[in-house]
């Protein structure tokens, strides 16, 4: 079985290649067939029980689909009071029924609800560098929960259980299509008899991947078999994103927080334009974009996750203790003096130089006891858990 931390990251690009899910991401469609062995540590129907009866999710987090549109809520969920709060719980009787009727469920967020889709989603994360969820798809039937439809974000969809037919038909009328766009009525792709086109057809089984880029058309039915696939999205940066960063920075300037001169001759404001138009260029010369994914990152989010009891007694951990990263993506360490500084989560950190050895080794190996963290960063094991304190109370490490 394949360890769901390297699901990405080791076993898809060794099949198709990194390149594949970098260089030629969001452009490209991919398949692959990673075996049913793979995938199977993700998510099974002994996970997906425990997790609807211990995290409760309701809707519109889970939610049912059948034939294009959605069922209404009352008929699977009631109406609660809980801690003096309104909510909505599933009955499982009711849902039964209506997955026995070809509803198809959708669960968004698993990677937020079980460790091992955690696990996968983050190595996607560092794989694309840009945030995902994960959200998963269960049906039984010949039924469809969507019509043919296009997603404003890449999708890597991973078949767990069961089986799905499947037809992509490649982007429509409008290429790059995006979630706040001017323009949502674009169409799909039709061959020359009219019909839809088909960039690739077939039925995907347990084990099979799909990469499907942003604004690519797709039509998805049940086999008359049950189905579960989890779908792993992500939305990339574009230029309108770095644009926007540009807009958030003229604020430093006085020429664009002076009022605009509504009421002064057509000549002024000609000339006010011109100057606010020429040091907007310069701007934008000097924004490069090195920079802006840099700060993309430096920005990126943390996992949710605690260190109890460790980060409140302070006793520092044992040798055999296991310390784990808690930054997604590895940020980068400065050297600043006698200091080592580093961005995670819009925050920044400067800790003491002598933790810069333990960071790098932590970062590059994630997951390590206080001892091997030790060996491996060449410092005293005392020192190394006095230091893994320090981190697990900023949040950048955990402590098992």
């Amino acid at each position: 079985m394949t360890d769901p931390g390297h699901l990405f990251s080791e076993r898809l690009c060794g099949i198709v290649g990194r390149e594949a899910l970098t260089e030629r991401l969001s452009d490209e469609f991919v398949f692959a067939d990673l075996g049913a062995d793979a995938v199977r540590p993700l998510v099974g129907f002994d996970d997906l029980n425990a997790m609807l009866a211990a995290c409760a999710p309701e809707p519109p987090r889970l939610r049912l689909h059948r034939d294009g549109s959605p069922v209404p809520v009352e008929r699977y969920t009631e109406a609660v009071t809980a801690s003096r709060a309104a909510r909505r719980v599933v009955r499982p009787e009711a849902l039964y029924r209506e997955l026995r009727e070809g509803a198809s469920l959708v669960l968004d967020g698993l990677d937020r609800m079980h460790p091992p889709v955690a696990a996968a989603a983050d190595d996607l994360m560092r794989l694309v560098r840009e945030r995902v969820q994960a959200n998963m798809y269960l049906i039984w039937g010949e039924s469809r929960g969507f019509d043919t439809h296009w997603d404003d974000h890449d999708t890597v969809i991973v078949q767990v259980e069961g089986t799905k037919h499947w037809q992509v038909h490649g982007p429509g009328s409008r290429t790059h299509p995006m979630k706040d766009d001017v323009d949502h009525a674009h169409t799909p792709p039709r061959d020359a008899d009219g019909g839809l086109q088909i960039v690739w057809e077939g039925v995907l089984r347990p084990g099979q991947v799909l990469h499907v880029p942003r604004g690519w058309w797709h039509t998805v039915t049940g086999t008359g078999d049950v189905s579960l696939h989890l779908t792993f999205g992500f939305t990339r940066a574009t230029g309108v994103d770095w644009a926007q960063a540009l807009v958030r920075r003229l604020v430093e300037e006085e020429g664009f927080r002076r009022d605009l001169p509504r009421f002064a001759d057509p000549d002024v404001r000609r000339k006010h334009r011109r100057e606010l138009a020429a040091r907007l260029a310069e701007l934008a010369e000097e924004a490069d974009l090195d920079g802006f994914l840099a700060e993309r990152d430096a920005r990126f989010p943390r996992r949710t996750s605690f260190s109890l009891p460790w980060t409140v007694d302070g006793e520092p951990p044992g040798p055999g203790a296991r310390v784990e990263f808690v930054p997604i993506l590895p940020p980068p360490l400065v050297r600043e003096g006698g200091k080592v500084a580093l961005s995670v989560g819009g925050r920044r950190y400067r800790l003491p130089a002598e933790a810069g050895e333990v960071l790098g080794v932590l970062a590059e190996r994630r997951s390590l006891t206080v001892a091997e963290l030790a060996e491996a960063a060449g410092t005293a094991p005392g020192r190394a858990a006095e230091v893994v304190s320090v981190l697990a109370r900023h949040h950048l490490a955990l402590i098992r």
